[in-house]
């Protein structure tokens, strides 16, 4: 059966979910067993965070009265019963829409005015500032009122020429694409950005969704273009069947859909507008063939990923439960290419999380175990030779138990050397890495392109810049590689000379943070080019292309160095661990000689305590490998394409939409 988009979307949250659960049970037991320590505590804790918080986001883009709010009814809001989203003829959407869902927050609509524009804040850095947003809750229960509440997003206000041309909405260069005066007064948007919140399955599953006005009106929001649009992992762009690709679309394309960062797909929507009884439905089929075919060639896309449908009629049908209609809409079609094309990519990048952070939480905690294995094998080996001893034999055990003390604890001036030695170069490692070193590469670039004519010099600049960037990764990876070959020189001296039993990981790799910029560099070039030769040349465009820019990019700096913090992290608790592990054992070592000095009964008995604790070690360590080995296979004991859902889905189980509990349990010493 062909999977549909929202069913396979329903079952990776499903599966991710299912992960999230088995997370918790590994920590539960490790906690249980105190096997729980600060480094595995982080590990759990950054698996689970990745998977839930990782979102799909798919941004909807269309020039005006093309369906697109429509599309975004049938797929998204058929189970409440009507439209909506507002979907009139003519301009509807005003504002840039989000739809999500933060089950930390109650359904709502979130406002941003439009005044804001004439702030130097981003987009960005006001999601995090509450008091600027209007709030108003949303009815879920109430379609009707529901429907009024967001309605809110198209409201317009009249202003003069000169507001107009403050907040953006007029430009003299361009007056043929200027809004029409009526009484001397504009008609803009009363909002800049509008957020909604609410709780529709796929969104609780992790779906964003970018409804978008037109992008290339006079007015629209430029972080639109420069931060939502580049960083969405699919756009589907919505054309009129009766009238394929117009000028203004095909403009559209070519500025802000026509790169290769994204999965991008083609809907031809008002196939219904084209039947009419006079003509055979055959024929009727033949050109809107040709019409799919004529749009694969002027867009240089691939046929299969242009879709004839009928947003009006499958909203219809999935409000009536009508399954012929909802076929000959041929929405499904759409939503079987998304489930198909896009859903697997996001699977398989969760997958690998899973399965390298098993992997290090594993030999973290295996390696635990063995060490503590490995002390208690050395005290019953010592216990054992001391059977059919004397007191004497016993003192001169304990003298020598005193003297390994002494002789360990001598290892503290060289791991103070190592740590010191060690703190410099991850210092060194992570300054190549701070927002610091960000900025001043952002900056250098900035004056690059105030320094070339029109700033015409934006598109090599900002090459030059990507290019440093790179090599602010490659430097701090390489700087991981030379901590990583000191501390195995150390771990090598400290294991032969003490006794530690240290093993050292391999440091993180930085592929995917250079993946990340050249991703980043992909999608921002196309807005540097000669062809924005005037917008380049206004201060604000370039400020808030560079505000934009460091936001994306400290996102990228700030995971690389997370996670070189974390293995080094890692290292350091292993050396702090064995040294509090080898400690405690010549403590136990002394009471236990000291008990059998007091009772010669005693000996047996600890003998067969230690070698019980042993057993429990190598049940410990079965146990923890099966765990997470189960946990890596789960990811591929289930295909989510296999799926056949089509919308409306039922509200999940209580059991499947419980927010899980992460377990952050006291780290035991």
């Amino acid at each position: 059966m062909i999977p549909s988009f929202a069913g396979s979307l329903d079952a990776l949250g499903s599966w991710r979910h299912a992960l999230t659960q088995r997370l918790d049970e590994i920590a539960s037991y490790l906690v249980e067993h105190e096997l729980l320590d600060e480094v595995a505590c982080d590990m759990l804790d950054s698996l689970r965070g990745r998977l839930a918080t990782e979102k799909l986001v798919l941004a909807f883009v269309a020039e005006f009265s093309r369906g697109k709010s429509e599309l975004i009814n049938a797929i998204f809001f058929a189970d409440v019963g009507r439209r909506v989203l507002p979907a009139t003829p003519g301009r509807t959407t005003m504002c840039p829409v989000e739809l999500g869902y933060d089950a930390e927050e109650p359904p709502s609509l979130a406002l941003l005015p439009i005044e804001t524009r004439l702030d130097s804040l981003s987009l960005s850095e006001l999601r995090a500032q509450p008091r600027v947003w209007t709030l108003r809750e949303l009815a879920v229960d109430a379609p009707e009122e529901l429907a009024r509440a967001l309605a809110e997003v198209t409201r317009t206000q009249r202003v003069s020429v000169d507001r107009a041309r403050e907040l953006g909405f007029w430009d003299d260069e361009k007056p043929q694409d200027n809004p029409p005066i009526e009484g001397g007064l504009v008609e803009v948007p009363v909002w800049r950005h509008a957020l909604i919140n609410y709780p529709h399955p796929l969104l609780k599953r992790g779906l964003v969704v970018l409804d978008t006005p037109g992008l290339n009106a006079i007015g629209a929001e430029p972080e639109l273009t420069l931060s939502l649009l580049p960083t969405a992992h699919a756009t589907v762009f919505i054309l009129g069947a009766d009238a394929g690709v117009t000028k203004s679309d095909l403009e559209i394309w070519r500025d802000h859909l026509g790169g290769h960062g994204r999965a991008r797909f083609v809907a031809l929507n008002k196939i219904d507008a084209l039947f009419d009884p006079l003509t055979p439905v055959d024929i009727v089929q033949r050109q809107i063939e040709r019409q799919r075919q004529s749009t694969a060639s002027t867009l240089g896309v691939d046929v299969d990923r242009v879709f004839p449908i009928s947003a009006r009629q499958a909203l219809a049908a999935r409000v009536e439960g009508d399954d012929e209609l909802l076929f000959t809409s041929r929405l499904p079609e759409l939503e079987a290419a998304l489930a198909l094309q896009l859903l697997p990519q996001r699977r398989q990048v969760l997958e690998q999380v899973i399965v390298d952070g098993t992997q290090r939480l594993q030999a973290h905690v295996l390696r635990r175990l063995a060490d503590r294995r490995r002390q208690i094998a050395e005290q019953v080996q010592e216990l054992r030779g001391l059977r059919g001893k004397s007191n004497a034999k016993v003192r001169t055990m304990l003298q020598r138990v005193d003297a390994e003390t002494a002789e360990f604890e001598q290892c503290t001036a060289r791991l103070h050397a190592m740590r010191a030695v060690h703190g410099r170069m991850l210092r060194e490692a992570l300054s190549d890495l701070s927002s610091d070193a960000l900025r001043d590469e952002v900056a250098a670039m900035q004056d690059a392109v105030t320094a070339s004519l029109m700033n015409l010099g934006a598109k090599r600049a900002f090459a030059a810049l990507c290019t440093r960037l790179r090599g602010l990764v490659g430097r701090a990876q390489q700087r991981g590689a030379e901590i990583h070959q000191m501390l195995t020189a150390s771990f090598t001296l400290l294991n032969t000379d003490y006794g530690f039993s240290l093993q050292l990981t391999p440091p993180p790799a930085f592929d995917r943070f250079v993946r990340e910029i050249d991703s980043l560099e992909r999608n921002y070039v196309q807005y540097l080019g000669l062809s924005r030769a005037l917008r380049l040349a206004q201060p604000r465009f370039m400020e808030q292309f560079r505000r934009m820019l460091v936001s994306k990019l400290r996102v990228v700096f700030e995971n690389a160095s997370g996670e070189l913090e974390l293995w080094n992290k890692a290292a350091s608790a292993q050396v702090d661990s064995q040294l509090r592990e080898r400690r405690r054992a010549f403590r136990r070592r002394r009471e236990a000689l000291e008990r059998i000095q007091g009772a010669a009964g005693e000996l047996e008995q600890r003998i067969t305590e230690f070698e019980s604790q042993d057993a429990r070690m190598q049940q410990f360590q079965a146990r923890v490998g099966e765990m997470l080995q189960e946990l890596r296979e789960q990811h591929c004991t289930a295909d989510f394409l296999e799926l056949d859902l089509d919308l409306p889905l039922p509200p999940p189980a209580a059991s499947n939409d419980a927010e899980v509990e992460p377990v952050r349990a006291t780290v035991h010493a």
